[in-house]
């Protein structure tokens, strides 16, 4: 009679700091809206994609928390909850949101749809995620009906791509990595229209590696620039952290939805070269114009998101270097940027009260690091 090993100690911690690290999220959670305090609307997104994330990994770890009864209740109410969107870009490509909040207004976000596909894009691959947890056909019909908002951002601008905004004024990367993770996602769970979803995202890819905005270090700037002649150009905006990571994730779904593993070489190349830059001597990550602790609400976000998009591509193509980054960082955030409460800051060397955080943007990137560790 053979035996088997019982679980590894790092597995239990892993799991067990992943679990409070859930329970502190959720002290910033607001029932009525459905949405997470002291962020804003793209944040609770990521908020919600993070929670998700960790249920569909801990399976029954996660010790009777109600994930489900969370999306559905955000589901129903965050598309009531009423905002006005402004956004501005400063001189490096940083964006920073801005959300008015209007309470006599009956609808708010309906559908999820406002004036940015970046927004889009992220609760549409939140509903995606919620999707393979609970298996929620509302989610996945919903999300579709982002995806074709977000296409109708798209035309001959730059030779293609989708739009950052409904301006029409500035093709980024993060938008149209978005367009291309959603379009596959979708590719990989709407059987029946694979074909078309696959094809949207093989297109994009290519027309992505053309338009300029990954360099020569094999990283991605911020966006294009149009020139006066219609000709489209690199920035040389700042390669933040979650332009390096969205696209892994929508190059693993890439790869799944054709069986081209040539996709995950290309995001092995990117997700390579971006650990070299993000990370310090000791290997912890930290943005890359070392913004922190004052990257505000959205800056503060992006680092998780790209450990997020790792753990997907190390579970597709595992890889030491990518094992050895979430070990780290996880490792990092648990011991250095924890406070009493369990909440994470924004610098993953900590402490955590950097910037006058935590909140719950600082909180649910450095979760990131934690729900990763679930996969090493």
């Amino acid at each position: 009679m053979s035996s088997h090993p019982g679980p590894r100690t790092d597995d239990i911690a892993h799991s067990d700091h992943a679990r409070q690290t859930a329970t502190a999220l959720q002290g910033w959670y607001d029932v009525p809206s459905g949405l997470w305090r002291t962020t804003g609307w793209w944040n609770s997104a990521n908020c919600l994609t993070v929670l998700v994330d960790w249920a569909f990994l801990a399976g029954s770890k996660t010790g009777g928390f109600d994930v489900a009864g969370i999306v559905a209740n955000t589901f129903n109410n965050a598309q009531q909850a009423s905002f006005t969107t402004h956004k501005t870009l400063s001189a490096t490509g940083l964006i920073k949101s801005a959300y008015e909040f209007h309470s006599t207004s009956k609808r708010g976000f309906s559908e999820f749809l406002n004036d940015f596909y970046d927004d889009e894009g992220w609760w549409a691959l939140a509903l995606i995620r919620s999707w393979d947890v609970t298996h929620e056909d509302d989610y996945l019909d919903m999300a579709e009906r982002i995806f074709d908002d977000m296409q109708t951002g798209t035309d001959a601008t730059c030779g293609g791509g989708i739009w950052w905004s409904k301006e029409r004024a500035y093709k980024n990367a993060i938008a149209n990595e978005l367009y291309l993770t959603v379009a596959a996602s979708l590719a990989n769970r709407v059987r029946d229209s694979k074909e078309r979803y696959t094809q949207v995202a093989v297109d994009q890819w290519k027309w992505f590696k053309q338009s300029g905005m990954i360099n020569d270090d094999n990283l991605i700037n911020d966006g294009l620039r149009i020139e006066r002649d219609g000709s489209c150009v690199n920035n040389g905006l700042n390669a933040w952290s979650y332009n390096q990571g969205v696209v892994l994730g929508g190059l693993v779904e890439l790869s799944k939805a054709t069986g081209d593993r040539r996709y995950l070489d290309e995001a092995t190349d990117i997700a390579t070269a971006a650990i070299a830059l993000l990370s310090d001597s000791n290997g912890i990550i930290h943005e890359v114009d070392r913004c922190e602790p004052n990257c505000g609400d959205d800056g503060s976000q992006f680092k998780g998101i790209f450990v997020r998009n790792l753990q997907y591509l190390h579970r597709a193509a595992p890889h030491d270097v990518f094992r050895t980054a979430i070990h780290k960082n996880a490792h990092s955030v648990w011991a250095k940027n924890r406070n009493t409460k369990n909440q994470l800051g924004i610098a993953w060397t900590g402490p955590p009260g950097l910037g006058g955080g935590p909140n719950a943007a600082t909180h649910s990137s450095a979760m990131e690091a934690l729900v990763a560790a679930l996969t090493i």
